[in-house]
């Protein structure tokens, strides 16, 4: 498992500093990983590179405050999935390393440093998440859609993947979004509804599922997308009634990950699933009708996300084609 990498221009925050509320519960021991999930410590150069371009614009990585096990991967192709909003989420998921508390107000100046980031990788296809902003009066769909713009202007070429929160009661965030033309909408389910009450507190399963079916409502022709973690407790019946409901808002692309416990304080691994299930879930979300699925144990939500995206507007190409042929 790679190591956290601390950003150099902000202070650390660890342990109950990073999870406040998270101190008093009872640890979770960590167990040890199976051979299949460890990753090698990044050696790369273009690594260091892409970690230093990242502290000169001052930006946020999900790669780092997520913890990763594919950053050393990913940056050193020059591939990484920029956070914006800060570093502090207000939500308290007992999944999530990324910090949580009172957050700082909104950096303007952000999305025109993200589009100059983008434009000095080179990067053909660019992923952006957050943190939960539920301080804000539009949960930050106004700063999404101006770190859109932003990326449009620097880089015109690149095509432009959000991963965004669930804009839980705030009403009108989610056509801003859209209106700025992403092109690709991402928002991840996380876990199955049962385990919503402990995994996903502060989120309401069928809102989030609603989400995304607006989002083709909205704009058809973007490609939605969704992600869930295995190995937190879910039954294989649970899952394939997630995929059900996914499919029955016209979401494209499915992925599906090993959950990993960032700390003793966060949500305990049930159990470490096999490679062979994460097959089996793939084949059977493949004969469901997503366009895309990526399903194996180090499955993340940007894992990928470039090549992905090429397979993405391949399999709709496709898909269209096929439907326009007629039958014999």
């Amino acid at each position: 498992m790679t190591t956290r990498i601390e950003i150099d221009h902000r202070k650390p925050r660890l342990g109950a500093e990073r999870h406040p509320e998270k101190a008093h519960r009872p640890d979770n021991p960590i167990q040890r990983k199976p051979s299949w999930i460890r990753v090698k410590a990044p050696t790369h150069p273009i690594y260091h590179e892409t970690r230093n371009l990242m502290r000169e614009q001052k930006l946020v990585t999900v790669c780092e405050e997520a913890a990763c096990p594919n950053i050393g991967e990913c940056w050193s192709q020059r591939h990484a999935t920029m956070m914006i909003m800060g570093e502090t989420c207000t939500r308290a998921c007992s999944f999530c390393n990324v910090a949580t508390g009172i957050p700082k107000a909104l950096d303007t100046d952000e999305p025109r440093r993200v589009g100059e980031a983008v434009a000095t990788l080179g990067l053909r296809h660019v992923v952006i998440t957050s943190v939960d902003r539920d301080d804000l009066k539009d949960g930050g769909a106004e700063h999404f859609a101006q770190t859109i713009r932003a990326i449009r202007a620097s880089a015109p070429e690149t095509t432009i993947e959000i991963l965004t929160p669930d804009f839980l009661r705030k009403d009108g965030a989610l056509e801003v979004v859209v209106e700025a033309r992403p092109d690709v909408f991402n928002h991840n389910l996380e876990t199955v509804p049962a385990l919503y009450p402990t995994i996903r507190p502060g989120a309401r399963y069928y809102h989030s599922l609603r989400l995304l079916d607006r989002v083709k409502q909205l704009d058809p022709s973007i490609f939605t997308k969704s992600g869930m973690m295995a190995g937190l407790g879910e039954k294989r019946i649970e899952v394939l009634q997630v995929m059900d409901d996914l499919r029955s808002a016209d979401v494209d692309f499915l992925t599906i990950g090993q959950y990993l416990q960032p700390s003793v304080k966060h949500a305990a691994v049930d159990r470490f699933v096999t490679p062979d299930e994460f097959e089996d879930y793939a084949r059977t979300a493949r004969g469901k009708g997503f366009l895309l699925v990526s399903s194996t144990p180090l499955t993340r939500s940007s894992y990928h996300a470039d090549r992905d995206f090429a397979a993405l507007r391949t399999a709709r190409e496709e898909k269209l084609r096929t439907a326009r042929e007629p039958r014999a």
